[in-house]
């Protein structure tokens, strides 16, 4: 389940202030540096902007997700992380197909894209599992993208098509798209 950062929460994270409906090791550093971002550029908050993973079961913030705005040549990034504890769970994979869905239903964007560390084989399978392509690689790091037609394709259980254009996103992403499954 996602739902949206409130100014509270991000000055709770800024200030090192614990919260009951946080998990134990939640916030993680990733996390930290979101809510410093958005806590100084609240224009973050808007209703396309960053949302925290909620575990149903518990009702705790297990991680955070968002969409790196304005798209840029049509692209938005996705940046993701889950906390330690609850990695493994396919929270990572749920929030990154909505997110990807959003960001591909929203005006003005034709592609979502990622750029993880190909050492992260956890966060690489779960872009793939998003329905993601990889587009290149450098040896270090790979490039993701999917389109709308891509993510059709994935829901109806069809291999998505190779895309022949290159991600365009920025770096931003590498950070949340490290924080495996």
């Amino acid at each position: 389940m996602l739902r949206p950062w409130t100014p509270a929460e991000l000055f709770a994270v800024d200030r090192g202030e614990r919260q009951p409906h946080w998990a134990p090791d939640f916030p993680a550093e990733g996390d930290q540096v979101i809510a410093g971002i958005l806590t100084q550029h609240p224009e973050g908050l808007t209703g396309s902007g960053h949302r925290q993973v909620i575990e149903r079961g518990s009702g705790l913030v297990v991680g955070s997700i968002g969409l790196f705005w304005p798209p840029n040549d049509g692209a938005v990034d996705v940046g993701y992380g889950i906390i330690a504890s609850r990695r493994g769970r396919g929270y990572a994979t749920e929030a990154t197909r909505a997110m990807v869905a959003f960001g591909l239903a929203a005006p003005g964007v034709e592609a979502v894209t990622a750029e993880v560390d190909l050492a992260n084989t956890a966060s690489v399978r779960v872009l793939e599992k998003a329905g993601m392509t990889r587009t290149s690689e450098d040896g270090v790091t790979a490039r993701y993208r999917t389109t709308s037609a891509t993510a059709t394709a994935t829901a109806a259980g069809e291999a998505p098509a190779t895309s022949s254009r290159g991600g365009r996103g920025s770096r931003r992403s590498r950070r949340g798209s490290s924080g495996g499954e």
